[in-house]
């Protein structure tokens, strides 16, 4: 279960608006094929915010269940992918972190 939330610069947001919604399909695609997910498990959202001048102008945050294949090689590989799909869609810089949840304490309801 990836959790996806990507926060696009204000400034940027209105001219990458368009091509955004395009991206995500084959974003969804590649998380779920990399991390052996399916896509109902997936969730993805986009945030225009006031970022601060100097720092990437859009960042992406991915929370995700540890499993022994999600290995570090594989998350950087999917960090890579992500960013440059972002890059694309956005034109501009993309940050990636990703954090590993903690099974014992997180609770999801859907």
């Amino acid at each position: 279960m990836p959790n996806v939330k990507i926060f696009v610069d204000e400034v940027i947001y209105p001219s990458c608006r368009g091509r955004l919604p395009a991206a995500l399909g084959p974003i969804l695609d590649m998380l779920c094929h990399d991390l052996g997910v399916d896509r109902p498990a997936c969730q993805l959202a986009v945030m225009p915010v006031l970022a601060m001048p100097g720092l990437p102008p859009v960042n992406v945050e991915i929370a995700i269940m540890p499993r022994p294949e999600r290995t570090r090689a594989v998350l950087l590989g999917v960090s890579t992918k992500l960013r440059e799909m972002l890059g694309a869609a956005t034109g501009a810089q993309v940050a990636v972190r990703v954090t590993t949840l903690d099974p014992e304490t997180y609770i999801a309801l859907k």
